[in-house]
Parts: structure tokens; C-alpha cells; sequence
């Protein structure tokens, strides 16, 4: 790996930290007992990019101990505490000794990275046979109705307002060199039950919405939100659906 690796933070989303953490979905319990199953340990992971300690928490349920580590003080402060794992505030460095990790994982953050610096530090920490994960979603699926108008305030209104990095989420990071030999994982989604008000909390926490409303103000977003509440409907909750993507497979 480069020694000369450029460790800038791009940070999308320390100040609104708070709705991060309230209007996320949550990962599967599928996911965590998938990445038991074929790490050659369940004692320690490290979850970069761990935001507010979403996949964190899940890991904690399979595995001993968990280092969690996310750039933003923001996030790391909204963070739920648990005596098994271990928030720090840091890039790249995970402050674990070399060859401790049965699994390194990162959820919906892989794009924010150096793929350098992260990937080198996982080759560091994990033991031999560990496991490199790095996962997201891209679209949620609510009712056609809701769906086709959220798709396009996605591409078209937002559409240049996504930072650079978001597109890697489009190829489902396909377009990133990991250096694994790949597992083809199970199927698996993110399932919420939500109500509209949380629905909106969620696409407000998009890195795009941010961007457009600090150009271009919140009246277009209150209009596409009228929109949406029309397009929803009388239905006071409603299942929301998100495909999971995940590559995974052993450090070579």
C-alpha cells in the first residue's frame, strides 16, 4: 500500500448526527449471523465508518468484542454505549494490534473512504482466513406510487447535488478494487416499518438533500415532500424495503 495516502475527512453528515441516528434503517440480524458464520472467529471485529453504531451493535450480538471507529466526534457521540464495544473517533487507524480481527466491516461507508488506507489497515489487523466485509443499499421500495416519485426527486432534482462518491453506491462498490477472494452472500434487505414523518426524516439525512438545501433552500423539498405525503396516502405506516449489497470473502 501507498505510504503517501491522502487522509482528508469529507464529512457529509456530523451536523445532523442526531437525525442520522434517529431515522436510519436498521441492518438484518441475517447479516450479522452471515458474517459469524464465515469469519474463522467470532472474538474481536472492526467496524469503520461506523457513524452512530449501527453495525456495531448488530456485530456485538455474534462477536465478543467490537472496535467501532467513525471520523466524526458528531457521530461517534450519538453513538449507543455497550460494554463490549469500543468507540473511537479516527479514520483509518483502528487501533488494534496486527492479526487480532476475525472480521473488519463497513456499512454504507466505503464510499467516504481512501480504499487504500482502509483496506491496509484491514490487511493489518485481521488474522489469517479474517474477513473483510463492506456493504449498503441503494432505493428504497415502498408502493409504486411512492417509488417512482422518490426515484425521481433521487436522480433529477438531486440529482447534481450528490457528491462524486455517491456513485459508487450505483455500481454497488463493483467499481473498487477489495482485496478479497469474494463469498457470494445470502440474499438479504432492510426491513422498517415506518410512518411518513419518519419516512421524510430519512431522505432528509441524504448527503444530497443536504447539498441541494444549503444551495437551493427548502421550499423545492417541502414541494416534493407535499408530493409524497399525497402519494403515500391515508396509511398511517408502511413497510419500507431496502436490498442489501455486500462483498465479502477472506484477505488474500
Amino acid at each position: 500500500m501507498s505510504t503517501s495516502i491522502e487522509r482528508t475527512f469529507k464529512d457529509h453528515f456530523s451536523s445532523h448526527a442526531a437525525s442520522y441516528a434517529a431515522y436510519r434503517p436498521r441492518y438484518p440480524v441475517a447479516l450479522f449471523h452471515w458474517l459469524a458464520v464465515v469469519a474463522p472467529g467470532t472474538v474481536q471485529a472492526w467496524d469503520a465508518g461506523t457513524g452512530n453504531g449501527q453495525v456495531a451493535l448488530g456485530l456485538v450480538t455474534r462477536f465478543s468484542r467490537v472496535r467501532a471507529t467513525d471520523a466524526s466526534a458528531e457521530q461517534i457521540a450519538q453513538a449507543v454505549p455497550h460494554p463490549r464495544i469500543s468507540y473511537a473517533v479516527a479514520q483509518y487507524e483502528s487501533g488494534l494490534e496486527g492479526r487480532s480481527a476475525d472480521l473488519v466491516t463497513a456499512g454504507q461507508a466505503l464510499h467516504w473512504f481512501d480504499a487504500d488506507a482502509f483496506c491496509g489497515e484491514a490487511c493489518r489487523v485481521l488474522r489469517p482466513g479474517g474477513i473483510l466485509a463492506v456493504f449498503g443499499y441503494k432505493y428504497s421500495t415502498v408502493a409504486p406510487e411512492v417509488d417512482e416519485l422518490v426515484r425521481h426527486h433521487l436522480e433529477m432534482r438531486l440529482g447534481q447535488y450528490w457528491p462524486p462518491e455517491h456513485r459508487t453506491i450505483n455500481d454497488e462498490y463493483r467499481g473498487i478494487a477489495l482485496p478479497i477472494d469474494e463469498l457470494v452472500p445470502p440474499p438479504l434487505e432492510l426491513r422498517e416499518d415506518w410512518s411518513l414523518a419518519q419516512y421524510i426524516g430519512f431522505l432528509r439525512t441524504w448527503s444530497g438533500t443536504r447539498r441541494f438545501i444549503e444551495a437551493r433552500g427548502e421550499e423545492p423539498i417541502l414541494e416534493f415532500e407535499r408530493a409524497l405525503t399525497e402519494a403515500w396516502g391515508a396509511s398511517t405506516r408502511r413497510a419500507v424495503r431496502w436490498e442489501l449489497f455486500v462483498r465479502a470473502g477472506e484477505v488474500r
